[in-house]
């Protein structure tokens, strides 16, 4: 999962960077894209969302705005534990609508156990500077700690300072995927970022 950030971005296109992160599909590059941008105007993060939406041919999440998501034909929202509760909303969207909980703590993990998510994004898992917010890295065995913790059939993804050269050990921690910022988006080639990252998981 390759998250979009507008500091990162520098400027490009964030449709033709995305575009470029998932060329190959399954075949090698990312295969879904968060819509994450946290000082941008409702309209400017639909509008984006549905750009993306329409674009690529992987399923497109937003982050935090559920809203947003369901206006824009998303595949689904990811939420923090300060958004609306994810039990609730549940209850609100339609069959098949992705919900995504970010999970960095055990008492964060304590409260997602009692919601019907449909992964959990576990991290910090290595030092980031692009959540400024994020806490104390967790590494291989603190990601594992928490990936033991989600409900049984739940996937879990690893997020935080992930990169090609680390990603591996994440992977055998327990995740079934990883999600980036910097490690597609701060690359000059976001295409071959994203192969070589895809590459590098077992």
């Amino acid at each position: 999962m390759v998250l979009t950030d507008p500091v990162l971005l520098r400027g490009r296109d964030a449709v033709d960077v995305c575009r470029r992160a998932t060329a190959g599909g399954g075949g090698g590059g990312a295969t879904m894209i968060q819509v994450r941008w946290k000082d941008a105007m409702p309209m400017e993060l639909l509008q984006l969302a549905q750009a993306l939406v329409l674009a690529l041919p992987v399923p497109v999440l937003v982050n935090d705005r559920v809203d947003v998501a369901l206006a824009a034909g998303a595949a689904g929202a990811h939420l923090g534990h300060d958004d609306l509760p994810l039990d609730a909303l549940r209850l609100e969207v339609p069959p098949g609508f992705l919900l995504g909980v970010s999970v960095g703590s055990v008492v964060e993990a304590a409260r997602a156990q009692t919601w019907p998510a449909d992964y959990w994004s576990v991290g910090p898992c290595f030092a980031t500077g692009n959540k400024p917010d994020a806490g104390v890295a967790l590494g291989p065995a603190g990601f594992a700690a928490l990936a033991r913790l989600a409900p049984a059939g739940t996937p879990v993804i690893g997020i935080g300072g992930v990169t090609a050269a680390n990603a591996a050990g994440i992977i055998r921690a327990g995740a079934v995927g990883v999600a980036v910022i910097g490690a597609v988006l701060g690359a000059p080639d976001p295409e071959n970022a994203a192969r070589t990252l895809r590459a590098a998981l077992p």
